[in-house]
């Protein structure tokens, strides 16, 4: 089968035409299918990514500063905020255009205000689109709830009943009223969930919204189809903005600095080929046909030696290694409205038999960092002196917990499905699992799906176990924490349904207070819980190897890539140089 993809990429190569070296243009790739340009509906890496190219928020992270810092985008500056911290006031850039479209008179995009962060906002309360990030204000701002409550069992949602946690002031103001302390509210205001949108756009389109995306941002997509490639261009209405001079110490080179102060975006097209599989996204990276790549597992080799450099051959071809410590956990979830899953010793079992050190060396060679509860290191909360008793290899130890369960060797316990996306390296992944849990009588069918429908089958519950991972929507502890908590079940952030009155209490108790030793002490309690309940079967911690072409300017790796692509630069003399080395 590998050898049909391999031939099938070269083809691809010697059918397409030159590459042009008299625009600047930006090619990535993706590993799945974007499920849609609704930002309400960006769950996920993929769909976040490229939703944030074209609508943008109130607030982003800055390009170029790290620890990560919220920095003003739409909003002219950053909130006054009230003495008791529960409102929040923005006064909204002027002259910010939405892209031209059809929907607006004359076909000419209007200004963006502050009434359009309150339209996106109650669109992401809206009952009656079932929001996939409803999860991030549910409880949080004066009324909403309530308002969402209300139109629940009504026909028709009335937008313009006014709502007290979410006002627009006058043309440029907008304030938000909290309930009660949420410490991480402005990070959600940097998430895609919460971008604006139009509502005349909204209305002309419907229910194929979705696949029309108009937002402020600095690239326009005319029309969203499910292809394997995306091509944006660059909004020539695009309002001044820059790239950055003041920087952390680490960017402070010529690198990162040569295009200080330049209006974005540098580059006239953004170009996604959706790829799911390695080998033709490698071979096009070899061509220079994509700028920057992460690298696939069978090529780890090939582009790094045994002491973690870059090998001479990529040195010589004018590429450079970047390496990143990545927020995020991968882990296998199960469905706790399963009665099978309602049984701690079968979880127990499962996770004692599964091997994360042997899924390390085989997938990532060797350079994650085995998990033992869900927070990432990097951030409070995390525990670096833990051991989870329950994680394996502990094959022996598994079989008598299987015992224990009421299922000794296996026997009488069903068939398990484990499902997972379509690309090769997670049906690798899937059979894996298979084989680890056959150490100890443990039947496991795997099934693969579409990325999209893989999803909306964890949403919808329609899963027995899946392998999934999850990646920092903002730089706290809470944020993984947030997906074992009950009331985010699915179609919320808790995926699994994992439902624990303990875990519970200490959650909402923690999501009120400021970063401190006391908060940090209760994540704490809840890393225990998460590890000795088993709510998961915890994988890995990655670090991510990324190699980009040294045409490619001002690339920064980051756990927040919303948005980055405005940033990024091509210099067209020096690719015409390295193209003809590759």
């Amino acid at each position: 089968m590998r050898i049909l993809i391999i031939l099938a990429a070269l083809l691809g190569f010697s059918c397409t035409k030159k590459i042009d070296l008299n625009e600047k243009v930006l090619n990535l790739s993706v590993t799945a299918e974007i499920k849609g340009m609704d930002p309400i509906y960006a769950n996920d890496m993929y769909s976040s990514n490229e939703v944030a190219r074209v609508y943008e928020g109130l607030l982003q992270y800055h390009y170029l500063k790290r620890p990560y810092t919220l920095v003003p985008n739409l909003a002219d500056k950053m909130p006054t905020v009230s003495k008791d911290g529960l409102t929040y006031t923005f006064k909204i850039k002027k002259g910010v255009l939405f892209h031209d479209d059809a929907a607006f008179h004359g076909g000419i995009g209007r200004e963006l205000v502050a009434a359009d962060f309150v339209y996106s906002i109650k669109r992401l309360a809206d009952p009656k689109l079932q929001s996939l990030g409803w999860w991030l204000l549910q409880g949080k701002l004066l009324g909403l709830d309530d308002w969402r409550k209300k139109y629940a069992e009504k026909d028709k949602v009335d937008y313009t009943e006014a709502v007290a946690g979410v006002k627009a002031l006058d043309k440029y103001t907008l304030q938000f009223k909290l309930k009660k302390s949420f410490p991480q509210f402005l990070y959600a205001l940097a998430m895609p969930f919460t971008y604006a949108v139009s509502k005349e756009v909204v209305a002309k389109y419907g229910k194929e919204f979705l696949n029309h995306p108009v937002g402020t941002g600095a690239f326009i997509l005319p029309v969203f189809t499910q292809s394997n490639k995306i091509i944006y261009i660059k909004n020539p209405k695009f309002r001044d903005k820059y790239y950055p001079t003041d920087v952390s110490e680490e960017f402070n080179t010529p690198y990162y600095l040569a295009d200080a102060g330049k209006k974005l975006p540098l580059v006239e097209k953004v170009v996604v080929n959706i790829m799911k599989e390695q080998q033709p996204r490698w071979l096009n990276f070899g061509k220079g046909r994509i700028d920057v790549i992460g690298i696939p597992k069978d090529n780890f080799e090939a582009a790094v030696t045994p002491d973690r450099s870059l090998t001479d051959d990529m040195a010589k071809k004018g590429i450079t290694l970047i390496k990143n410590v990545a927020l995020d956990v991968t882990y296998i979830a199960f469905n706790h409205d399963d009665p099978l899953f309602k049984n701690i010793y079968l979880r127990r079992a499962m996770s004692l038999a599964y091997d994360p050190h042997a899924f390390n060396k085989l997938f990532n060679n060797d350079l994650a960092m085995v998990a033992q509860s869900l927070v990432p290191p990097g951030i409070s909360g995390y525990m670096p002196s833990y051991t989870n008793p329950y994680v394996g290899p502990k094959v022996e130890e598994g079989k008598k917990m299987l015992a224990k369960a009421g299922y000794e060797n296996g026997v009488g316990l069903p068939e398990i499905i484990y499902d997972t996306s379509s690309a090769t390296v997670n049906r690798q992944m899937g059979e894996f699992f298979k084989k680890q849990m056959a150490k100890i009588g443990i039947k496991i069918k795997v099934v693969t799906n579409p990325w999209p429908q893989l999803q909306e089958k964890i949403t919808k519950r329609k899963v027995q176990v899946f392998g999934i991972a999850w990646g920092a929507d903002y730089p706290d502890a809470e944020n993984f924490l947030q997906l074992l908590y009950g009331p985010n079940r699915a179609p919320g952030a808790n995926g699994s349904g994992y439902d624990n009155p303990e875990f519970n209490r200490l959650f909402e108790v923690s999501s009120l207070m400021q970063d401190s030793p006391e908060r940090t002490a209760l994540y704490e309690k809840m890393y225990r819980i998460a590890a000795e309940q088993v709510p998961w079967i915890f994988g890995v911690h990655r670090q991510n190897f990324i190699l980009r072409h040294g045409f490619l300017k001002n690339y920064v790796a980051s756990d927040f890539d919303q948005g980055s692509a405005q940033y990024l630069n091509i210099d067209l003399k020096k690719k015409a140089e390295i193209l003809k080395k590759l």
